[in-house]
């Protein structure tokens, strides 16, 4: 997990749902830095730097395109 690159990061758990299950059902290799400690205590959030989106490496060009895809203007499922 030390490799992993730090693509995206979030401030509330809602913000990525879609984007977790889309990842995990793509096989990318990811994990929320932070997101249980966020979950107890959401003001720690901003101490925290965020909960922070880490991919393999390997994964990372995949990952990224589901996100812009997310992003988009006509995907019904965007990123909040």
């Amino acid at each position: 997990m030390k490799n992993f690159v730090v693509i995206a990061t979030y401030t509330y758990p809602f913000e990525y749902a879609v984007l977790k299950t889309l990842l995990a059902s793509e096989d990318i290799r990811f994990i929320f830095e932070n997101e249980t400690m966020v979950q107890v205590s959401p003001f720690y959030s901003n101490a925290l730097g965020g909960i922070h989106l880490k991919v393999h490496p390997n994964d990372v060009a995949a990952a990224m395109a589901i996100i812009d895809r997310l992003n988009t203007d006509f995907f019904p499922l965007q990123i909040v």
